[in-house]
């Protein structure tokens, strides 16, 4: 039975260890926080079949939702390597972005060409709740950038947009997978057991809780 693509993104991630568990041992995220999993889509840079096999997704989607922009931006650091091969990919022109200027020099946040007016996409390799990309989107638009969407592989779409950063921006978030084909993956193919699984569904949908439960 042929899968969807964002399954077939979603077993990638779960393949090439982007996605990882660890549930007796949680794991401390930037925030201080407890969880048992994590995901880091940067690794998708060091493989080759699979790298090739999203980007060709990303570029099919690209092409079949019309996106239309003339130049495409890397949010520092891990949208860099992607905006940088959807570039080469599509012939377009590329900047990257920097979470903040960088004190010396031009003291720029823009590193590249471009001009006032150049509509761009926002390139990133995944997407909580927004709160990065509203840096980005901010400094594009200060500096005279036209920016409707964000493209990311990644998209968690488990908070209410009304209650995100997204929600202020006036943009549209594109992705290849959520939690929800992740979940989806792991279940038809019996990647963790049951009850990890239902653990891994009450994160995801009730973190606060979860941590109350899991210390």
């Amino acid at each position: 039975m042929k899968i969807s693509y964002q399954e077939e993104v979603a077993k990638i991630l779960l393949d090439i260890e982007s996605i990882k568990f660890s549930f007796n041992n949680p794991f401390i995220l930037t925030s201080g926080e407890k969880s048992p999993v994590y995901v880091d889509c940067r690794k998708i840079i060091s493989f080759t079949k699979e790298r090739n096999k999203i980007l060709d997704i990303a570029e099919d989607y690209i092409k079949k939702n019309k996106l239309s922009f003339n130049i495409l931006a890397g949010g520092e650091t891990a949208g860099i390597p992607y905006a940088s091969f959807l570039a080469e990919r599509l012939q377009k022109p590329m900047v990257y972005i920097r979470k903040k200027s960088k004190g010396f020099g031009k003291n720029k946040q823009i590193e590249g060409s471009f001009k006032k007016k150049d509509k761009a996409i926002l390139i990133e390799d995944l997407s909580t709740d927004g709160a990065s990309k509203e840096i980005f989107v901010n400094a594009m638009k200060n500096e005279g950038l036209i920016v409707k969407d964000i493209f990311v592989i990644f998209y968690y779409n488990i908070f209410k947009l009304s209650k995100t950063s997204l929600s202020k921006l006036d943009v549209k978030i594109h992705y290849l997978c959520t939690w929800k084909d992740v979940l989806n993956v792991i279940k038809d193919n019996n990647i963790i057991t049951k009850a990890n699984q239902i653990n891994l569904n009450d994160f995801i949908y009730d973190p606060i809780n979860w941590r109350k439960k899991n210390g």
